[in-house]
């Protein structure tokens, strides 16, 4: 539904227009919290100016994996490579990994499995065909960093390198598995506690165990000094996708580990085709995963073209919401189910013969509000969407007491974006509205919550014209 709170809120809490531009003028700017709103405007503004600096996370971490990389390479070339032979093959399989990330889609989690694979088994290698090897931590630092900067060569003269965030997580992970296995195994202890036997296997897993967790405590906390969302949600995202190609990426590199200790250098080549195979698919999922979203968004657009609703607006509704999800703890699958239902939560509107004015179905009775959201979740039925989507649309135009927190998000975000587009209201002003639509329409959790993904400079509306 468009402008759900617009002049009457759902019909009763925000009362009619006059009212709520009186609130605007007069003495309610202090009950309704005008300096928040204030502070919101401000904080988008200085959100802006702080896009152009590194948050302090992002730069920590980048400069740790830049030493890490300095000191790697400048101990390996002064005291000359432990083990050329096994070195060069790593490399080569890290560096072929890189390469194989040629064509990665927008939301791939690990773009290169086959390139961490390979650094993580190099990492854990202390045998090869039987004998012992004898590089330390900073030789597998090394070996990973030449390995990158060759696999970026192409990639930058396309001008699709890897992002820097995840090249300083790769080399701070794979750090961490070394700095767990080979002094441990050089200095012998690992034979006095495991020996060579499955206790040996169950050590290689718990380090990278270890090591995914820490990959993950990085990936959420880089996401989290970006975006300041909250950051267990964020940290819940990651561990959920170790259950993907996390934990393929984890089993080939023990597999890896433990073939070429036993077969040697003539493993890596068969061990390898399964982790390509997995990567295959994956990269499969992730397109299909992207036209089936496309596809929700050509319908959302509909409306538009049809001149039901604004230009942009089910797009800007579904950025927001899905801040605001981020902000109330949502993570996974309920915030995909969030942001598909903001993109198609005006869809019913197709129903009417007459379009309402601006898309603004605020003036109607609350009965025929109620018909346009149920004929909304029935057309989402008939797309093949979630069915979890076509209740949160369905259910938009409920009393928000009644409504799951997904269509509670949706309302008022929905209006939230309906209300800056009115010339004489503003950003400002439509958060005044909110405000004033707690009683009966909108919930003051989500209200409050929009506020302060505003004030962080968050998604800033886009008004017509």
């Amino acid at each position: 539904m468009t402008r759900t709170g617009a002049r009457t809120g759902a019909g009763a809490g925000v009362g009619s227009g006059a009212r709520a531009r009186s609130g605007v003028r007069s003495g309610a700017r202090a009950r309704t919290g005008v300096g928040n709103g204030a502070r919101a405007r401000s904080g988008a503004r200085n959100g802006a100016g702080a896009r152009t600096r590194l948050p302090t996370a992002v730069l920590t971490v980048r400069a740790a994996a830049a030493l890490l990389a300095v000191a790697g390479l400048g101990h390996t070339l002064w005291t000359g490579i432990h083990d050329p032979g096994h070195a060069l093959a790593f490399g080569v399989l890290i560096t072929v990994g890189e390469l194989a990330r040629w064509g990665a889609l927008p939301g791939e989690r690990e773009p290169a499995p086959l390139g961490a694979a390979g650094a993580l088994a190099y990492a854990l290698l202390g045998r090869s065909g039987g004998e012992s090897t004898h590089h330390g931590v900073l030789q597998v630092v090394a070996v990973l960093v030449a390995a990158h900067l060759v696999a970026c060569v192409p990639h930058v003269a396309r001008g699709t390198g890897p992002a820097p965030d995840q090249v300083a997580r790769r080399v701070l992970t794979v750090t961490f598995a070394a700095v767990c296995f080979q002094p441990l195994y050089n200095s012998s202890r690992t034979a006095s506690w495991s020996g060579e036997g499955p206790y040996y296997v169950l050590l290689l897993l718990a380090i990278l165990v270890l090591t995914a967790l820490c990959d993950a405590v990085l990936a959420a906390l880089l996401l989290r000094s970006r975006t300041r969302h909250p950051y267990p949600p964020l940290l819940r995202d990651e561990l959920r996708g170790l259950l993907g190609i996390g934990s393929a990426v984890c089993a080939t590199g023990v597999v890896m580990a433990l073939g070429v200790a036993v077969a040697g250098l003539w493993a890596l080549p068969v061990l390898c085709v399964p982790l390509l195979l997995t990567h295959v698919s994956f990269r499969r999922f992730v397109a299909v995963r992207t036209t089936y979203r496309q596809t929700i968004a050509s319908l959302a657009r509909s409306t538009e073209i049809a001149g039901y609703t604004p230009h942009g607006h089910a797009r800007r509704v579904a950025v927001l919401c899905r801040a605001v999800g981020r902000e109330l703890g949502l993570s996974g699958n309920r915030l995909t189910v969030l942001e598909h239902a903001a993109l198609m939560h005006d869809i019913g509107q197709l129903s009417l013969v007459d379009p309402v004015p601006d898309g603004a179905t605020a003036t109607l009775p609350a009965a025929e509000q109620r018909r346009i959201a149920l004929l909304g979740g029935a057309v989402v039925r008939q797309t093949g969407v979630d069915p979890e989507v076509a209740v949160v649309v369905e259910r938009q135009a409920d009393p928000y007491r009644e409504q799951p927190l997904s269509a509670r998000i949706v309302r008022a975000v929905n209006a939230y974006d309906d209300l800056c587009g009115e010339s004489l209201i503003g950003p400002l002003g439509a958060l005044e509205q909110l405000r004033l639509g707690t009683a009966h329409d909108f919930s003051p959790e989500v209200v409050e919550s929009l506020a302060r993904v505003l004030a962080r400079g968050g998604p800033a509306p886009v008004l017509p014209g």
